[in-house]
């Protein structure tokens, strides 16, 4: 990441800062990048509880290696659809806070003021066995998911 990265989106917070976030704010909105894949085989954040749903959108497609060219265009107009301004807190989501932290980057780009990184995102690091998803994350931490 450039040096300069880390002052170019609203900054890392946890996933239990994520969830007070949502809980706390009505127009505060939960965007997953993964891919379809993970989310079907993997899951999702269950934001049931809040009255919400996170909204689903790859940052990257497999197996392409690069960010979907429409990824912010979707973001803003389903912000646009459900009459949610650009400066409503919008937090990211990816397997481990990497490809979420990209795509924070490039929504404060386009103008959205809030955009957070969930860090360890929805898995969390590794284990020392190789494993995600009982170090630390959303799901690690025990907040609300489902698998389909």
């Amino acid at each position: 990441m450039p040096a300069d990265a880390a002052n170019s989106y609203a900054g890392d917070i946890s996933p239990d800062e994520a969830w007070d976030l949502l809980a706390g704010d009505p127009k505060a909105m939960l965007v997953d990048v993964r891919t379809v894949a993970e989310w079907n085989f993997v899951g999702t954040p269950d934001l049931r509880p809040l009255g919400k749903q996170a909204l689903l959108v790859e940052w990257q497609g497999f197996p392409s290696a690069g960010p979907r060219p429409d990824f912010v265009a979707t973001v803003e107009r389903h912000f646009d659809d459900h009459g949610v301004p650009k400066d409503a807190p919008v937090v990211l989501l990816c397997r481990s806070g990497v490809r979420s932290r990209s795509a924070a980057i490039a929504l404060t780009a386009a103008g959205f003021a809030r955009a957070f990184n969930i860090e360890n995102g929805f898995e969390g690091p590794l284990d020392p066995e190789g494993h995600r998803g009982g170090v630390d994350g959303w799901k690690a931490r025990g907040l609300p998911w489902a698998q389909s």
